[in-house]
């Protein structure tokens, strides 16, 4: 599943429902980028930084279904601006298209 191993993988697949659910649920409220590993990466890294040895399920899938979207973007944002390259995603083209837009659009 992921490289860094995190104590709640094992609920991975339990919690997938609720995952999918608020994925849905900010698309919904005009928040389409959200994804289920990036909400998983969110949880993992931010809400559960020092998870708890004797956890519940149902405790995980309340954290899950009480995520704020803007908590959520917060730690998409913090991630942009600390990812190596912030136009992996932008082709050369669409990039001298940005940088030089009366050149392209003849």
């Amino acid at each position: 599943m992921k490289n860094n191993q995190h104590p709640y993988d094992r609920f991975y697949d339990s919690l997938l429902p609720a995952l999918e659910s608020k994925v849905e649920e900010f698309d919904i409220l005009g928040y389409g980028k959200a994804t289920v590993d990036r909400l998983w990466a969110y949880l993992t890294k931010k809400k559960w930084k020092k998870p708890e040895t004797d956890v519940k399920i149902f405790q995980l899938v309340s954290d899950v279904l009480t995520v704020k979207p803007g908590e959520y973007m917060n730690f998409e944002t913090m991630e942009a601006y600390h990812s190596p390259n912030w136009f992996a995603e932008v082709n050369e083209e669409e990039l001298n298209e940005l940088l030089h837009p009366k050149k392209n659009g003849k």
